[in-house]
Order: C-alpha cells, then sequence, then structure tokens
C-alpha cells in the first residue's frame, strides 16, 4: 500500500483492469450486431453504410476534440460520468425507431418458430435477376429440402448450400419475370406464390435458432414492400399508393435511426479516450507506464464474454423483452445495464488531480513528423486502407453470415475466436517481430486480411466463416503490432504517443467511415461477394506498392552504440571546465544535503 493514497498504484490498476473488462463487455454487447438490427428495421445496405460511416466519422474527432476539452478544464471524471450515464438512456432510443414494416417483427414469439415473410434483397429488386442462391440464402438451409437448388451456368456457387435435387429450381422459376415488374403489385403476387413453399412453418428449440438462423428478414427495397404484405396484395390501392407509403416509411425510419445513433454516438464515444489518456497520464506520472500496455488483453477477453454471452442471451430473452419489435433489442438492455456497471466502476477509475505542465504543440509536431517522413506516409495509406477494408467485415460480415443460414450465436463466437487468437499470439509478438521485421509483420497482416476477404466471399455454410477468423489474429493483431512498433521508432521524443493515436484514430477511424460509405453501394449495386473480392484485389495491390516502395527508401542508420561510446570518451576532457559540462559529474559532485532540500 502507498504512503500516499493518491498514487496506489495496485488499486488503481486492479479498478483499471476491471473498467476495461466492462467497458470490453459494454461494446461487444451491441457493436457487433448493430448493423444486423438496422438489416431488422428494414434499412437497406446504403442506408446502413451512410448510418455506420456517421458513427465512424463522430467516433474519430468528437472524441479527441472532448478528451482535449476535458483535460484543458479538469474535468475529466465528470465527461466520463456523464458520457456513461447518457448513453444508458441514449442507447434505448433505438429500440424506439420503428420498423419499416411492422410485420416482420420477432414472428417467431408466437410459439411455433414459424418462418418470417421473405423478402426480396435490394440488388435483387432494382435488377429483376433471381437466382437460387439469392433466394434461399435467407432459408436454412437443413430445412428446406423441398426447393432444390440449382448452379447457376456462369459457375456461380449456390449460396445456400444445398445439393442438386429433382423438380424446377427457383431460378427457373423467377425466369419468367419480367424486369418491371418486381415491386409492382403484379410482381408481387407471381413472385409471392414462388415463395410460398419456402415460408413453412418449422419447429426446433431456441438453442437451435440461435445456432441456425431459419429465413431471415432481408433488407427492404428503398421504396419497396415486403412480397405478401397488404399494401402489394391489394391492387386496390394502386401501387403508386403503396410506393408512396413505403417511401415516407423508409424516410422515418432512417431519420429517426441517424437522429438515435447520432445523439447516442456523442455521448458514448468520448469514454475510452478520456479514460485511457487518464490511466496513462496517471502511471506515467509515478513511471509505471510500461503497466499501461498490459491491460489491452482485459477488454480483448471483455468483448469475448460479451459478444458470446449476449448472443446467448438474445436468442433466449427477445421473445420475452421485445415480442412485437424487430430481434436484437435485447443488445441495446445489456448494453445499458452494463453500461450501468462501467459507471460505478467509473467514480473510482484513476484520474490524476495535478494540472500537469505540457507543451500543447505535440500534435502539430506529430502531424509535422509525419508529412516529413515518407516511411510514415507509407505507413499512414495502409492503415487508412487496412480500415476501409476491415469496415466491409465489420458492417456486412454477419449479413453474409445470417444470408447462410448462421444464428446469432454463430456470430459471436466468430468474433470471440478472432480476439482469443490474438490474445494467445502475444506472446510470441517479440519473436514474430524479430524473425519478420516490421516490414515482413505488416505485409503478413495485409496478406491474411486480404485471405480472410477471398474466403468471406465464398462462405458456403453457417459455420464456413470460422476457420478464416483464426487468420484474424495476424490480420488485426501482428498488424497492429509492427504499426506501433513503427511509430515509436520513427517518432521523435514526446511525440510517440500522439502520433500513435493519430494513426488508430483519425487515419484508421477515417478510412473505416469511407469504407461504410462506399460499401453499403457496392452492396446494393453488385452483391457482398464482390465486395468482399474487391476489398481482397485493393489489398494485394497495394500489398505490392507496399513492398516495391519501402525498398526503395533509405535505410534506417542504426546506432553504433560501441563506437559512440569510444568517441565520448576520445572526447572526454581532464579539464575542470570539461568535467563541470558533465552532468553526472556535476551531480555526484553536489552534496547530499542539497538532494534532500
Amino acid at each position: 500500500m502507498s504512503a500516499n493514497p493518491q498514487w496506489d498504484i495496485s488499486r488503481a490498476l486492479r479498478v483499471a483492469r476491471l473498467f476495461h473488462l466492462v467497458c470490453g463487455v459494454r461494446d461487444a454487447s451491441v457493436t457487433p450486431f448493430l448493423t444486423l438490427y438496422l438489416r431488422q428495421l428494414g434499412l437497406a445496405a446504403p442506408w446502413v453504410g451512410i448510418l455506420m460511416g456517421t458513427k465512424h466519422l463522430i467516433t474519430t474527432f468528437w472524441a479527441p476534440f472532448c478528451a482535449f476539452l476535458a483535460k484543458s478544464y479538469q474535468k475529466r471524471r465528470v465527461l466520463l460520468i456523464g458520457s456513461l450515464l447518457g448513453s444508458v438512456g441514449a442507447s434505448l432510443l433505438m429500440v424506439l425507431v420503428p420498423p419499416l414494416d411492422k410485420d416482420l417483427g420477432n414472428s417467431s414469439c408466437d410459439g411455433s418458430h414459424s418462418v418470417t415473410p421473405t423478402v426480396l434483397p435490394p440488388e435483387l429488386a432494382l435488377t429483376g435477376n433471381f437466382t437460387s442462391a439469392q433466394l434461399l440464402a435467407s432459408n436454412d438451409p437443413a430445412e428446406t429440402p423441398s426447393i432444390p437448388a440449382k448452379r447457376r451456368s456462369t459457375g456461380t456457387r449456390d449460396a445456400s448450400g444445398l445439393g442438386q435435387g429433382p423438380g424446377e429450381s427457383v431460378q427457373e422459376s423467377f425466369s419468367q419475370l419480367p424486369r418491371n415488374s418486381v415491386g409492382s403489385v403484379e410482381g408481387a403476387r407471381i413472385a409471392s406464390k414462388v415463395l410460398q413453399p419456402i415460408t413453412s412453418t418449422v419447429k426446433g428449440t431456441p438453442w437451435e435458432s440461435a445456432l441456425k438462423r431459419v429465413s431471415p428478414a432481408l433488407p427492404l427495397l428503398a421504396g419497396g414492400t415486403a412480397l405478401g404484405s397488404p399494401a402489394n396484395l391489394s391492387a386496390g390501392k394502386g401501387d403508386s399508393g403503396a410506393r408512396d407509403l413505403s417511401l415516407e416509411g423508409l424516410r422515418w425510419t432512417f431519420l429517426l435511426s441517424l437522429g438515435s445513433m447520432v445523439f447516442w454516438e456523442l455521448l458514448a464515444a468520448p469514454v475510452e479516450k478520456v479514460a485511457d489518456d487518464s490511466l496513462f497520464e496517471y502511471l506515467d506520472f509515478v513511471d509505471a507506464a510500461d503497466r499501461y500496455r498490459k491491460l489491452w488483453v482485459w477488454k480483448l477477453l471483455g468483448m469475448s464474454a460479451g459478444v458470446c454471452g449476449m448472443a446467448a442471451l438474445a436468442g433466449q430473452l427477445d421473445c420475452f423483452l421485445s415480442p412485437s419489435g424487430p430481434r436484437g433489442a435485447v443488445h441495446f438492455y445489456g448494453y445499458s445495464l452494463v453500461s450501468t456497471l462501467a459507471l460505478l466502476v467509473s467514480i473510482f477509475f484513476p484520474i490524476p488531480v495535478y494540472r500537469r505542465q505540457e507543451p500543447r504543440h505535440k500534435a502539430v509536431r506529430a502531424l509535422s513528423l509525419l508529412e516529413g517522413d515518407p516511411r510514415l506516409i507509407l505507413l499512414a495509406f495502409t492503415v487508412f486502407l487496412t480500415g476501409a477494408a476491415s469496415s466491409t467485415v465489420q458492417n456486412f460480415l454477419f449479413w453474409h453470415m445470417e444470408d447462410h443460414g448462421s444464428g446469432e450465436l454463430v456470430m459471436g463466437f466468430s468474433v470471440a475466436l478472432g480476439l482469443l487468437g490474438e490474445i494467445l499470439l502475444h506472446a510470441f509478438k517479440m519473436t514474430l517481430l524479430r524473425k519478420l521485421s516490421r516490414v515482413g509483420a505488416i505485409g503478413l497482416g495485409l496478406s491474411c486480411l486480404s485471405g480472410q476477404m477471398l474466403y468471406y466471399s465464398f462462405l458456403w455454410s453457417w459455420w464456413s466463416v470460422l476457420p478464416a477468423q483464426i487468420l484474424s489474429a495476424f490480420s488485426n493483431g501482428a498488424l497492429w503490432w509492427a504499426v506501433g512498433a513503427s511509430v515509436e521508432a520513427l517518432a521523435t521524443r514526446g511525440t510517440e504517443r500522439p502520433l500513435s493515436a493519430m494513426f488508430r484514430g483519425h487515419l484508421y477511424g477515417g478510412g473505416t467511415s469511407l469504407g461504410s460509405f462506399v460499401g453499403g453501394f457496392v452492396v446494393k449495386r453488385f452483391s457482398l461477394a464482390m465486395l468482399y473480392q474487391a476489398s481482397c484485389v485493393a489489398l494485394l495491390l497495394w500489398l505490392a506498392l507496399f513492398l516495391s516502395v519501402q525498398t526503395r527508401l533509405p535505410q534506417e542508420r542504426k546506432i553504433n552504440y560501441s563506437k559512440l561510446l569510444a568517441a565520448e570518451a576520445g572526447d572526454t576532457s581532464d579539464s575542470e571546465q570539461g568535467m563541470e559540462r558533465d552532468w553526472l559529474v556535476k551531480a555526484m559532485r553536489e552534496k547530499p544535503s542539497d538532494w534532500k532540500g
């Protein structure tokens, strides 16, 4: 126990570990499943991309600004507690957003686990091209044996994974639909007859439905409604009236989702930045900053437990907490509950109470250093592109898994598998960086990330994503370790932390935001598989450019300490004037009474 309770390092580290653990559970309880909930509301991929891009953009710039103000006015604890308290209520606003089609709510809560009505995805409704892979992607392969699948003549794999069977395929049934009939009343009648055998009642236990999702509700087309809904089946109301109602509903659903998410993110974004800065300064003041580097493990452990635990609870409590709303509302209730626990822990969170005088131009120095070093510029583009590619996984991988029958429990386990792999690989961090060098580790990370993208584009079953998640230890862990080591090696004294924050915050966050904006429109125009294949090609091209440019840059000068010491010994003067210039000799000559004073 320290003599001064203000600097009780052991207690501070215990509270920090608990806070990181709780915040990991808090973030993982809703963030990975947020795009799934937006899909349940009826928003198509472009609108989801805009919402997620706005969310990342707010986090990138709002969090550092709030942290700067809180540090300047010594209101860090007030901001930390206020952000946690505000996020408790702001997250529940998402539950109040009405879905675009209220008939597509949690229809499995009637006790029979009936299949929800199938909705045409926007890319199909726009073009009128229907394939068995795209239509059967929303149905459980094991539960729809009556709908035989057929591979396309171009050789595209059937996304449902069903084998060839007797009878006429769904693709052939939809080939008779005219392009301009999709979204119209007549087209809805024809398509609803074709889809009628798919929407049959399936019985199963809640745990089975958590592992394998049966007929998920696909995103609605902007301006269209679900097949079989009263707006489409009632010809008396007319197609124009139904379209106007759908556009009005889409506009309100999107605007309410945007307003709720912006307000929520404005309150929740400063928590992590303020807590990290406060803890680092607290430990750095007592020369214990090395212990700060080990706290990230606790957050990853919390995220692993939170993403699996909340997915399991969602399968059991969705019908109890939100019987008439869209699936996924339990994630927001869990987020609010864990945020309340984090609020209690934040009361004891270590925050320095002194006013430390630091130069305020460190960020400017870090920016000027970034502009003048070609290695840092190359590294900045790498981080930005990595963020853009990673956004496609964060936003739409669960959509892809849901289309192949995966439940939320499998999705959560896939995320936890990558996080645990990163924790286990950390034991070999120094060996990896020493054997491969920093450039080699970055190349390995980019290669693994591009391999994951290519693998995601060829998913064939509800479990097929799990093997690729093992590579996340290299594509995320090893890549960021190499980036951090490069930043520390290239930064000047006092700019290490601002430069690292710039890479992790502004560059990576900006890339994630841009990737979200662009990725949604790519999914609408082409497909999810095409999005991942394009990301793979872009990463491979940048990897080749990165390695080729890196070899042409001037090599880093290695300090020869033996020559430096020899030169220093040769320049040492025995004169009194030379010895007075040596700060070590001067300090040793001081009397002990001066030290005590």
